[in-house]
């Protein structure tokens, strides 16, 4: 399981960062970009959660990812 944070960068708009990588792992113009690349990132490594940061750096909204082939997907197809 792999923790991403979506976090504001002031030079390309919205960073992706593997938890306890001391690298990043993308940028996005958009929040929402970089929302939906984490995801994908965090389904592709197995699940995890995605942790997303306001322009303040303060912790907005978090959400659980199940891994990329689950054999026992979710019903709830909110996300």
């Amino acid at each position: 399981m792999s923790n991403y944070h979506v976090t504001p960068d002031r030079e390309k708009g919205w960073a992706i960062k593997k938890e306890g990588a001391s690298k990043t792992s993308g940028f996005s113009s958009t929040q929402e970009g970089a929302e939906k690349t984490a995801k994908q990132f965090t389904s592709e490594s197995g699940g995890g959660e995605v942790v997303i940061h306001g322009r303040d750096g303060k912790i907005i909204d978090k959400d659980t990812v199940r891994p990329a082939h689950d054999p026992f997907p979710p019903r709830d197809r909110k996300h």
